[in-house]
């Protein structure tokens, strides 16, 4: 199966709210537990977190159907294809997480909270673009 086959260019500007989506749950999440300063005076530090999520989305997002034919057409379409990529991306992103290149480690409260709180912000960001559009 080819990409365009799997992406539908209708489904793209979800590609932007999905990323601002994990970037805003990483950055709440670091502002919360290590500091706004931390943010601001160590780009590469939130970079290094948020990146395990993005490679997760990326890697994953496609393949499950986020983008598929269709996924823009509604938002009943598009929140169910966008939780569903998010809870394999998230295990990506844990898997790079465990290891010793990426700071924050793996804690069960943590991986509860990334998934919920992903799944849902992605849900929203994902219902309010279409229903605005």
């Amino acid at each position: 199966m080819q990409i365009n086959e799997r992406v539908s260019p209708d489904a793209l500007p979800l590609v932007v709210v999905d990323v601002l989506a994990i970037g805003g749950v990483v950055t709440v999440g670091i502002a919360h537990h290590a500091s706004a300063a931390l943010l601001a005076g160590a780009p590469g530090y939130w970079a290094a977190v948020l990146l395990p999520f993005l490679i997760g989305w990326a890697l994953v997002s496609v393949p499950v159907g986020a983008y598929a034919p269709g996924a823009a057409e509604s938002a009943k379409a598009a929140v169910p294809l966008g939780v569903r990529a998010w809870v394999p991306a998230v295990v990506v992103a844990l898997v790079i997480r465990a290891t010793p290149i990426a700071p924050g480690g793996v804690h069960i409260s943590f991986v509860v909270v990334i998934t919920l709180l992903g799944a849902v912000t992605i849900a929203v960001g994902r219902w309010l673009a279409l229903r605005l559009v």
